[in-house]
C-alpha cells in the first residue's frame, strides 16, 4: 500500500516537474517571418536578390540564437505580382502557417494588398517595395513599417541630379502602374520646379515592353534626357529598342532606379553610360565597413556580389529581429513602438533611421552610371558611383501632406 502510495506521488512529482520543461520546449517553437515576393514575371531576378538577402539575414541570426533564444524561420512565397495573389499568399502565411511577422512585397500594387492583410490581422509589415501610399493615410498603420525607398525620395534625389548635370529637357518613358505613376509624376514636378520643360511623358503597360511605335515622336521631339521608369525586365526591352534607333548617341539616358540585378542581365553594351539612383552598390565595401562586411557574408553563401534589392530583405529582417530583443516579445505593437522608440540603425550601409510620424526609413541614396564595355570590374561591377546623396528627411513628403497629424 504505502508503495501504491509512493508510486502515484512520485508519479505525480515527476509530472509538475516536467510541466515547466513542457512549456519551455512550447515557448522554443520557431519565430516565422513571411515572406510573399514576385519569384516569377518581369521582376524575378529582382525578387532573387531579395530573397537570397532575406536568407543570409536569417542564417546570421539563427548563428546567434536566433531571435529571443528562438529559431527563426523563413517562409517565402510566390505572390506573382498579382495583388489578389498576394493578399492570398499573405492570409495563408499568417492564418495557416502562423508567421508572427510578415517581410516583403516588391510590386507597389502587390504590396499594398500585403498591408491590408497584415493590418486586418494585426501583425508586423516592413515592406521592402517602393510606394509613397504605404506610409500615407488611410493606407499607413503603426505597425506598418516601411524599409524600402519610394518614389518621392528616388525621383526627387535622382531628378535634381540630372537636372544640375544631364539637361532640363527631358522625355519620360513610365510603367502604367502604381510606382510608375508616381514617379513620373514627382519627375514632372522636380524638373518644372527646377525650371525645366518636360516634352513628353508616355504610359506603357507592365511587363508589355513594347517601345518602338513611340520612339520616332521622342527622337523629333529632342530632349536633352530620355528619363526611363521601366522597371524589371522592361528596362533591358527598353534600352535595346531606344539603342537599335541610336538614340542614346542624340541625348543622355536616366532612371530612377538602378538594379544591379537587371543590369547584369542586360549587360555593358546596353548599360554604358545611363544613369540612376541606387539604395546600395557592393563596391561600398571600399568605403564603409558594414557594406564590405554584408558584401563578403552574401559572397560566401552565393558566390556572387548582392544586389541592391537584396539589401531591404536583409535590412527588414534583422530590425525584426532587433525590434523584438528590445521589446522582449514578438507582439506587433510592442515591437513597432520598440522600433521607434529606438529608432536608429546600421546593418548594411551606413546610419539610416525610423521617422517616427510614419515608419519611414530614411537613408543614403548613390546615383550610378554605366561602365563602358570592357571597363567594367568583373562580371558584376557594371556600374560605378558617382554621387552620394545623404539621408534626408526633406526628400520624402512631410507627415502632414501624408495626412498625420499630432
Amino acid at each position: 500500500m504505502q508503495r501504491r502510495i509512493f508510486l502515484k506521488t512520485a508519479t505525480l512529482g515527476a509530472a509538475t516537474l516536467a510541466f515547466p520543461s513542457l512549456l519551455r520546449a512550447q515557448g522554443k517553437e520557431p519565430i516565422r517571418i513571411g515572406f510573399p515576393l514576385p519569384l516569377t514575371g518581369p521582376f524575378a531576378a529582382i525578387a532573387g536578390d531579395m530573397k537570397q538577402g532575406a536568407e543570409l539575414a536569417v542564417d546570421e541570426l539563427n548563428a546567434k540564437n536566433g531571435i529571443l533564444g528562438r529559431k527563426v524561420e523563413l517562409l517565402i512565397r510566390d505572390d506573382q505580382l498579382k495583388p489578389q495573389v498576394g493578399a492570398q499568399r499573405t492570409q495563408e502565411l499568417i492564418e495557416k502557417e502562423h508567421c508572427q511577422f510578415i517581410v516583403g512585397g516588391l510590386a507597389a500594387h502587390v504590396q499594398m494588398a500585403i498591408n491590408e492583410q497584415t493590418k486586418k490581422a494585426k501583425v508586423l509589415f516592413i515592406s521592402t517595395s517602393q510606394s509613397d501610399e504605404i506610409t500615407a493615410k488611410p493606407d499607413a498603420s503603426t505597425i506598418t513599417f516601411h524599409e524600402a525607398l519610394n518614389p518621392t525620395i528616388t525621383s526627387r534625389v535622382v531628378g535634381k541630379w540630372v537636372m544640375e548635370n544631364l539637361g532640363k529637357k527631358w522625355w519620360i518613358v513610365y510603367a502604367d502602374y502604381a510606382w510608375g505613376k508616381q514617379n513620373n509624376a514627382v519627375l514632372i514636378e522636380t524638373n518644372k520646379k527646377m525650371g525645366g520643360t518636360v516634352l513628353g511623358s508616355t504610359p506603357y503597360p507592365l511587363g508589355s515592353a513594347e517601345f518602338s511605335a513611340h520612339l520616332p515622336k521622342i527622337q523629333a521631339a529632342k530632349p536633352e534626357v530620355l528619363m526611363a521608369v521601366t522597371p524589371g525586365a522592361d528596362d533591358i526591352a527598353f534600352l535595346k529598342q531606344v539603342k537599335s534607333f541610336g538614340m542614346h548617341q542624340q541625348m543622355k539616358l536616366a532612371k530612377p532606379l538602378h538594379w544591379i540585378s537587371v543590369a547584369k542581365q542586360g549587360g555593358p553594351e546596353l548599360y554604358q553610360d545611363v544613369y540612376g539612383g541606387v539604395n546600395f552598390y557592393w563596391e561600398l565595401q571600399d568605403s564603409i565597413p558594414e557594406a564590405k562586411r554584408y558584401v563578403e557574408g552574401f559572397n560566401k553563401k552565393f558566390g556572387i556580389p548582392p544586389g541592391d534589392y537584396g539589401v531591404y530583405a536583409y535590412s527588414a529582417v534583422l530590425e525584426v529581429a532587433r525590434g523584438s530583443e528590445l521589446a522582449k516579445t514578438t507582439d506587433a505593437d510592442k515591437v513597432a513602438e520598440a522600433l521607434r522608440k529606438s529608432p536608429q540603425y546600421n546593418h548594411v550601409k551606413g546610419k539610416q533611421w525610423w521617422r517616427a510620424c510614419d515608419n519611414k526609413s530614411i537613408q543614403d541614396m548613390w546615383i550610378l552610371k554605366g561602365r563602358a564595355p570592357g571597363k567594367t570590374k568583373g562580371d558584376w561591377g557594371l556600374l560605378e558611383i558617382v554621387s552620394r546623396v545623404p539621408a534626408n528627411e526633406d526628400y520624402d513628403r512631410t507627415c502632414a501632406e501624408k495626412g498625420h497629424t499630432g
